[in-house]
């Protein structure tokens, strides 16, 4: 069992009166991780921690930033092996998608460090003769920052790393599901040598969220909030950022197609369906939860699909490398053998995997959905995949948008113009041409539209998202006033 502590002002804490919370593993109940359960004042404590450090991180010239960024990007990669075993025992992941959670979340603070020098703004011509007009970019003040269980590593990484770069101290609230996890982000952190307060870390029980999280965005030191999670928390987060009238960025659900058309090479696009429905048993934001196929090749991708898809590794991520190791907890069970009854009772046909009785979950297709099923509709979030048939280039795309989410997409084709305009008729912020829907760089604006969130990580973007833009003037020669 893993004992953790928050971080708050650079020294580790515990919540007030020594409250703590268990995670259990999804397996077989017993506790992973004891952390502290922090109340509403522990909570602003890091806050103000941060606030506190926030004038001299500021000030600190571009070069030492990217040097502990750098820092902490080797320390983040070396602790690998603990990064293994601790998401085995908190969400049930196998070794191969914590090893790349890891490694992409290195590249994330290597790709911030490089951000640390490109924070620019521009001259602007002004209308006043001797005005020197300017566009600056200066960091926004504490930056709160929330991430969840499915992809642990990249996303509590990403949603404090292009802050730091940009100047901002930072917040970090642990996720209730892998508090150890993330924890380990932070000793990473801690060992590059950032000053005390720059990163603060915060855990709290489930039913503690509600209040700790509005105790942060209510601090006037906040300026900025950033949550990766369901469209249905997601949506709690920006109606109290818009109470305190905080600007979040916000990356939520989705339900992401992946459209075969007529022309696609049916083996490069089993080979991206694979991959991207069932890395992390379909736990992943970007993961395809629908496969929209042209009727003229569907029999023989769904064939092909299903040949490949029942020969992924499952077993207990624990006891050696698996693709499909156990989903996160016994709802997610519950919510897939449900989503499968109801598609079988209304016509679907099973191609391979079925109903799970433990959080070991086959990979598993349902052929011939259609619009009057639970599948087709609504997020499985698990290794349950729908294959809708559909007759042509239009049906396929009103397919893809019949859906409120918009975060990922992919469509396969040979022939690569028709593959743009498809994919320039699809609602989402992501989409990927001949490639799987899964896909993430830390230089790429990475975001939603829809119900899948608003604004973007990474690269550029997450230097807009993270500073404020200031307009500033100079008056280099005598002004004219009418009085």
């Amino acid at each position: 069992m893993n004992d953790i502590q928050m971080l708050i002002a650079g020294a580790s804490a515990n919540a007030t009166g020594d409250k703590t919370f268990e995670r259990k593993n999804p397996m077989d109940g017993t506790v992973a991780t004891r952390a502290p359960a922090a109340s509403p004042e522990d909570a602003v404590r890091a806050v103000e921690a941060a606030a506190a450090a926030l004038p001299a991180w500021s000030a600190l010239g571009p070069g030492e930033r990217r040097a502990l960024l750098q820092k902490a990007a080797v320390a983040l990669e070396a602790k690998t092996p603990e990064f293994v075993a601790i998401m085995a025992a908190e969400t049930g992941s196998g070794a191969p998608w914590a090893g790349f959670n890891a490694h992409l979340a290195a590249g994330i603070l290597q790709e911030a460090a490089a951000l640390t020098t490109q924070v620019s703004g521009e001259v602007i011509p002004s209308d006043v003769p001797g005005s020197l007009a300017m566009g600056v970019r200066v960091p926004a003040g504490v930056v709160l920052g929330m991430a969840p269980w499915n992809a642990p590593i990249i996303l509590g990484v990403r949603a404090i790393a292009t802050p730091l770069a940009c100047g901002n101290t930072v917040v970090l609230k642990g996720s209730e599901l892998c508090p150890a996890t993330h924890g380990l982000i932070i000793q990473a952190l801690q060992e590059a040598g950032l000053p005390p307060g720059v990163v603060n870390f915060v855990t709290n029980a489930p039913e503690d969220a509600g209040a700790v999280v509005e105790a942060m965005i209510a601090h006037p030191a906040v300026r900025r909030v950033n949550f990766t999670g369901s469209t249905k928390v997601g949506r709690i987060i920006a109606q109290t950022c818009a109470k305190y009238l905080k600007p979040a960025v916000l990356e939520l659900g989705g339900k992401a197609p992946m459209v075969v058309l007529d022309d696609a090479d049916v083996e490069a696009a089993v080979n991206g369906a694979i991959f991207g429905a069932f890395a992390n048993s379909g736990q992943i934001c970007m993961s395809t939860e629908r496969f929209v196929v042209d009727e003229s090749v569907a029999d023989n991708f769904v064939n092909k699909l299903a040949a490949r898809a029942v020969g992924l590794p499952l077993g207990d991520p624990r006891k050696g490398p698996v693709v499909l190791g156990s989903v996160v907890d016994q709802s997610t069970v519950d919510r897939c053998n449900a989503l499968i009854d109801d598609a079988l009772a209304k016509g679907a046909t099973l191609v391979c995997g079925g109903k799970a009785d433990s959080t070991l979950m086959a990979a598993t297709v349902l052929d011939h959905v259609t619009a009057d099923m639970r599948i087709y509709h609504e997020e499985s979030f698990g290794p349950v995949k729908p294959v809708v048939r559909v007759k042509g280039e239009e049906e396929a795309i009103a397919c893809a948008n019949d859906n409120p989410y918009g975060l990922s997409a992919a469509v396969f084709t040979r022939d690569v113009a028709r593959g743009f305009r498809v994919a320039g008729r699809i609602e989402s912020g992501i989409c990927h041409v001949n490639g799987p829907t899964v896909h993430d760089e830390a230089q790429m604006p990475f975001g939603g539209v829809k119900d899948s969130g608003w604004g973007r990580f990474g690269g550029k973007a997450g230097i807009e998202a993270f500073t404020e833009l200031r307009w500033m003037t100079l008056q280099m020669a005598p002004r004219h006033y009418p009085f």
